[in-house]
C-alpha cells in the first residue's frame, strides 16, 4: 500500500506549479462494505482571476463516499495548493476539483462545494456533485 503514497511521510516542501503537476494519490479502503462518508474541508484555497489575475480565496469541502480507494489528504493538500497561481473562473475551479478527484480515486458518491471570499460585494459559492443525485446535493451546508 504505502508504495503508491510518495508525499506522506516525505518533507517535501516544494508545491506543485498548477494542477496539471500535482497528483492525487490513493490508498485502498478498508472498508469497502461499509456507507460512510468523508469529509475533508481545506478553508485556505487560493487561485487567480482569469480576468485581471488578482487572487481569489475560498473554503473548499469535499465529501465523498469512497468505493475502493481513499484520498491520501497530503496529496489533497498538495493538489489543492497547486491552484494558487492557477488562472480559473471560480465555478470552473469546482468542477475541475470534482473531476480530478472522481478520476483519481472513483467514489461511489462526491460532492464539492466552493464557497468564494467576496469580490466586488458579492459572494459566490459553486457546488457540484457525482453522480448528480438530489440526495447528494443536500449533503453540505
Amino acid at each position: 500500500m504505502s508504495e503508491s503514497l510518495t508525499l506522506l511521510g516525505n518533507s517535501q516542501s516544494s508545491w506543485p506549479q498548477s494542477p496539471d503537476d500535482a497528483r492525487l494519490e490513493t490508498f485502498p479502503n478498508r472498508s469497502p462494505e461499509n456507507h460512510y462518508w468523508v469529509h475533508l474541508d481545506f478553508p485556505e484555497f487560493s487561485s487567480l482571476c482569469p480576468v485581471t489575475g488578482q487572487p481569489d480565496s475560498a473554503r473548499i469541502q469535499i465529501r465523498y463516499r469512497p468505493d475502493q480507494l481513499c484520498v491520501e489528504t497530503k496529496s489533497l493538500k498538495f493538489y489543492l495548493t497547486s491552484f494558487r497561481n492557477h488562472r480559473a473562473f471560480n465555478e470552473e475551479i469546482v468542477n475541475r476539483i470534482l473531476d480530478d478527484f472522481i478520476a483519481a480515486c472513483k467514489p461511489v458518491e462526491a460532492v464539492v462545494r466552493g464557497d468564494f471570499s467576496s469580490r466586488g460585494g458579492i459572494r459566490l459559492t459553486a457546488q457540484a456533485d457525482y453522480p448528480g443525485t438530489e440526495s447528494v446535493r443536500l449533503l453540505i451546508d
